[in-house]
């Protein structure tokens, strides 16, 4: 059962939901970039940080207790914490449409953002910036977005456990699945510490590499050995996306939807959540199906979309100079 969940009906994307839209800026001086997931009519959103390195913004403005109960955009963003300057390029663009929340005689558009590290390939000095978070607003479209090595997944790298040199390439990815007259789509820049596996048979998709590189040799298999991890500085790796939905949701059942949808990293991340890691999860309900959301249901399919849009994401990277092999390219 849980195989027939996880494969055949999530090969769509997070575009599927109707009110959302993405678009990808990706740098070409070195491999980093930006993507925004677009909710031009507003969504209600909730977000799940975990991991102990987070790089964040407007996460507080998500509590349940808090005022503003809808956003209009959210970025991810390679860069470290250099990539939310390219949020300032995304409130531009929807300011210039007048979308945002009316704030007096001013309309702000609200955009949480999450980033990852991928400062160690190439030149650290160029990063996303607020031109680069304007032109994936630019991009955006319905259409089912690229994955792999585009977007904030341009940089992305996994299986760091035992070292950069040892890595294989991550990416970005999208997935989606349609139950009881709802959407619910996902979206993942996977970059994290830990392998990439399939759940489905525990076979590793990428992940740290054996001493010569010719192979994944599992990163809990060689800690198991008593290969112990190097010192790593936190804020090395950090794997974010967004889950959305059309259904009627409030912000606390966003809230719980985005802590559901960390149970699809754990599915097929392995180690995750670590001290190097500052994971972060949004999700958007933008209730156009006019149907109240089943948390129950969505708290259940929800990993599996995730942990889809993981695994599409890793398989559709591709290797880059300067950077680590992709999956595919090992054979």
């Amino acid at each position: 059962m849980a195989r027939d969940i996880a494969r055949a009906p999530m090969d769509g994307a997070i575009t599927d939901v109707p009110g959302i839209r993405v678009g990808h800026f990706t740098e070409t001086r070195r491999p980093t970039g930006c993507t925004v997931v677009l909710a031009e009519e507003g969504a209600t959103a909730g977000v799940d940080v975990r991991g102990a390195a987070p790089g964040t913004r407007e996460t507080d403005l998500l509590d349940p207790a808090n005022l503003v109960d809808k956003v209009h955009a959210v970025l991810l963003s390679g860069g470290s914490a250099f990539g939310l300057d390219a949020a300032g390029g995304v409130m531009r663009w929807l300011e210039e449409r007048g979308i945002g929340f009316q704030a007096g005689p001013a309309c702000v558009p609200i955009v949480p953002a999450a980033v990852l590290f991928d400062l160690s390939l190439g030149d650290h000095r160029i990063r996303p910036d607020a031109a680069a978070g304007y032109a994936a607003c630019e991009a955006a479209s319905a259409m089912p977005p690229a994955m792999g090595s585009v977007g904030a997944g341009t940089g992305a790298t996994v299986g760091k456990l035992f070292g950069q040199e040892r890595a294989m390439k991550g990416g970005i990815g999208t997935a989606s699945m349609r139950i009881g007259g709802i959407t619910l789509g996902a979206i993942v820049a996977v970059n994290a510490v830990g392998d990439v596996l399939d759940p489905d048979t525990g076979e590793i998709v990428a992940g740290a590499r054996d001493p010569e590189g010719r192979r994944p040799i599992g990163a809990m298999a060689g800690v198991l050995r008593g290969e112990l991890p190097p010192r790593m500085q936190p804020g090395m790796a950090t794997t974010i996306g967004v889950v959305a939905t059309d259904a009627v949701l409030t912000k606390a059942q966003c809230r719980r939807l985005a802590g559901a949808a960390h149970d699809g990293l754990a599915r097929s991340i392995d180690p995750i959540h670590t001290l190097h890691d500052g994971d972060t999860l949004f999700a958007l309900a933008t209730g156009r199906s006019g149907v109240p959301g089943n948390m129950m249901a969505l708290g259940a399919i929800v990993p599996h979309v995730v942990a889809a849009a993981v695994l599409r994401g890793v398989r559709a990277a591709r290797g880059m100079e300067p950077g680590p092999p992709a999956a595919s390219e090992l054979g």
